[in-house]
């Protein structure tokens, strides 16, 4: 499974988050890959997610919006996508505005990690660690406990 992550805002280098993010990357044995812009505004935050989600790519959108799921029903879902011929999915991460109704509409997901509002490097470190997870889970590795 490739996964890519399109991102509003530049993670540092050395950060605690970037750290975090590395690990979990490196763990997986998914592709994953990292696409970032400076925050701006909106419009051109929208047009960098919408122009860079791979041809093809199930659509995930990280927003208040969405469904709150638990770690076993993202995994079921993501799993029944690749039974069906999925071999790529994409994660959109917004800026501090959140995303254009044309970005949600994109979606084939919209997908809410609670009521909380966390800094968009920390939301990209638990979105890490959620795709690690997601791929224990299929593959029944006893990372993941009930």
């Amino acid at each position: 499974m490739k996964v890519t992550i399109l991102a509003i805002g530049k993670c540092k280098k050395n950060s605690p988050e970037a750290q975090i993010i590395a690990e979990y990357i490196k763990r997986s044995s998914w592709n994953v890959v990292i696409k970032e812009k400076d925050n701006s505004d909106q419009v051109d935050e929208a047009k960098f997610l919408q122009e860079n989600i791979p041809h093809g790519a199930k659509v995930i959108v990280l927003d208040e919006r969405g469904e709150n799921m638990k770690s076993l029903e993202l995994a079921a879902k993501i799993e029944n996508w690749q039974l069906n011929g999925v071999s790529e999915i994409c994660f959109l991460i917004g800026g501090a505005d959140g995303h254009l109704p044309s970005t949600r509409d994109k979606a084939d997901l919209l997908l809410s990690f609670g009521k909380l509002t966390l800094p968009h490097m920390l939301m990209r470190a638990v979105l890490s660690e959620q795709i690690y997870r997601i791929q224990t889970i299929i593959n029944h590795h006893p990372y993941h406990r009930e």
